[in-house]
């Protein structure tokens, strides 16, 4: 049986194998690809970006255990997490699935952690190779963890369906908000780790943020009486983030 049918029946020892030869770009993972491209284009991807301590790889796993216990469909999911290489041996510690320990253990479940080997964007080069292999495999949720990242690293907006930006209190002021592109690429805005002091200011610097590209009516108080300030009129099917305040490590989330 070829390594690709193995990968279609559910082999999973056939799919870390394919996983670890497209990652190393080696010549026959990609006959294996293109074999296995028909197969693909059904999951849903998800990026969660944003920068370092945020808790996004607490975040993932809180999604991951939603779509495995809470979700009555119980969709088979995977992880690619991405993590920074040294510059000097090329090496990395892989510690993301050190924070998903709760998905021990489930069969519905593959976690593979990735090393970015000097690409810049947030996301390695065969990141795209191995969603694409997991899409194959029939994992219908797809959770891409990026690095750290900065105000440029935005490439995982071009391979997820859904970019969830994560932030978190007392990480910047408002300016720096104001002028991070990285929201820019966000579907959903959330503040992680909402216990802690200070969230009603990132809160507030985020709103601001948006607010700059979705203008929205302000009511106001003068000498007692109700007084508004109109916008301009916005496309009323342009979709304006929505920010989520969470508690990962607590399970615990809220609109704002």
């Amino acid at each position: 049986m070829s390594l690709t049918q193995s990968i279609l029946d559910g082999n999973r020892l056939a799919l870390a194998r394919l996983l670890t030869q497209a990652e190393n770009d080696a010549p026959e993972s990609r006959a294996d690809l293109a074999e296995l491209f028909p197969h693909t284009g059904k999951a849903h991807l998800i990026g969660v970006t944003g920068a370092p301590g945020t808790g996004k790889s607490s975040l993932v796993n809180q999604l991951a255990l939603f779509y495995r216990k809470n979700d009555p469909s119980r969709k088979k999911v995977a992880i690619v997490a991405v993590d920074p290489s040294s510059p000097f041996t090329g090496g990395a510690v892989l510690g993301d699935r050190v924070r998903m320990r709760d998905l021990s253990g489930d069969e519905g479940v593959f976690i593979r952690s990735m090393a970015t080997r000097g690409s810049l964007g947030g996301i390695a080069q065969k990141t795209a190779s191995l969603v694409q292999i997991f899409d194959a495999a029939g994992y219908e949720v797809i959770i891409i963890e990026t690095v750290g990242a900065g105000q440029s690293e935005v490439d995982v907006a071009r391979l997820a369906h859904t970019t969830l930006v994560v932030e978190a209190p007392g990480l910047g002021d408002e300016i720096q908000a104001i002028k991070a592109g990285i929201l820019e690429i966000a579907d959903i805005l959330v503040i992680n780790k909402a216990d802690r002091p200070g969230v009603e200011n990132t809160e507030r610097a985020l709103r601001s943020t948006l607010e700059l590209a979705h203008p929205v009516k302000r009511v106001f108080r003068h000498h007692g009486k109700d007084m508004s300030i109109s916008a301009p009129t916005t496309d009323p099917t342009m979709w304006i983030p929505p920010v989520l305040k969470t508690v990962a490590t607590e399970a615990k989330a809220s609109m704002s």
